[in-house]
């Protein structure tokens, strides 16, 4: 029997914890299996006025966590690939990082998710904490990143 398919406001709220979760263990050098440890046990609600979002796909906000901290040694290079040369990702906002790495772990190696939803999502993810020019950037890079890897996806 199939595993009941989480729907995508789960995914959204999954890819909104994944940066989350990257930033904390970022500034706060926390462990990987701690950090997981308190995002499975947060409560959601849907208070969107509070800035919940409903329950998180736990799952696949584990493998994006986990593989953005396994593949980072892959991830950075690769992002620096599309940043400025005098901005690359370790010298960019904390929460622009978590983006950026979240966003190119589902375009590098979550061929299951398109690359234009992971761009969007995470875009969307980037608008959550900053105003105009940081959403546009992440867009920029993930796009630029997506068009390099997965070239058939942008066929017209």
């Amino acid at each position: 029997m199939k595993a009941p398919r989480r729907s995508p406001v789960a995914k959204s709220a999954a890819r909104l914890g994944a940066v989350q979760a990257l930033y904390q263990m970022d500034l706060a050098a926390s462990d990987l299996g701690e950090t997981l440890a308190q995002f499975s046990s947060r409560v959601t609600g849907e208070d969107f006025d509070n800035g919940q979002c409903g329950e998180a796909d736990y799952k696949h906000l584990r493998e994006v966590v986990e593989g953005a901290v396994r593949e980072q040694a892959l991830i950075d290079p690769t992002l620096d690939n599309h940043l400025d040369k005098e901005w690359p990702v370790h010298r960019v906002n904390a929460i622009l990082r978590a983006v950026l790495r979240a966003g190119a772990f589902e375009i590098m190696f979550k061929e299951n998710v398109p690359a234009k939803v992971a761009i969007n999502e995470y875009v969307n993810v980037a608008s959550a904490f900053f105003d105009k020019d940081e959403p546009a950037l992440a867009n920029a890079v993930l796009n630029a990143l997506a068009r390099a890897r997965r070239p058939d996806e942008f066929k017209a």
